[in-house]
């Protein structure tokens, strides 16, 4: 292998190995809501591409781009942490399409073209694939905030507010009202009597 792959196997393999960091780092928001030991953002991002593929199946849109968009949307948490909106306001982060660009410079070409597509078309696109993503995002936090509210965690009502409000596609509105109306484990109901 020449030295030039050897390095962009070497840059990318430490973008894969960076990657393992959202797998321990918590989503630090919930901390405000007295949630002691929340999910991780590797955890609340894999439920994002999932949602994001059945809204766009529901909306017509392509499931395997929106997933992709659900899965990239806070890999720069790795270097900038999972901010609170309330910690944003004291704060001048670098932009997404910033740090992905630092976090995949090293890496192979392909890499670094493909991953800059997905990010800045997440942050600044406006297709249907886009807007589901985003609907994935906040539908993923409203339903995490109900499992936590049925923990007992009783101060999540502001998270599913601002949730709500913020879809914009009909489907995600019908499953945040459905969640809503349900127990997170009522999906038993269709395999058991």
């Amino acid at each position: 292998m020449a030295d030039t792959e050897q390095e962009q196997a070497k840059g990318t393999a430490g973008f894969l190995l960076e990657m393992g960091m959202l797998k321990r780092a918590k989503r630090s928001g919930w901390w405000i809501a007295g949630v002691k030991d929340p999910e991780t953002i590797a955890e609340h991002s894999f439920r994002v591409g999932l949602i994001g593929s059945v809204l766009a199946m529901m909306e017509g849109a392509d499931p395997a781009k929106t997933a992709l968009l659900g899965l990239w949307h806070d890999t720069q948490e790795t270097r900038v942490s999972d901010i609170p909106h309330i910690g944003r306001r004291y704060l001048d982060a670098a932009s997404n399409e910033k740090v992905t660009a630092d976090q995949v410079s090293a890496a192979h070409p392909a890499v670094q073209a493909g991953a800059k597509r997905i990010v800045d078309e997440y942050e600044n696109g406006d297709s249907l694939e886009v807007i589901c993503a985003h609907d994935a995002d906040k539908l993923e936090c409203l339903i995490q905030a109900v499992e936590y509210r049925e923990q007992g965690c009783s101060n999540v009502q502001g998270w599913i507010d601002s949730s709500v409000a913020k879809l914009k596609t009909a489907s995600a509105q019908s499953l945040a009202e459905a969640a809503l109306n349900m127990t997170s484990v009522e999906w038993q109901k269709t395999y058991l009597p």
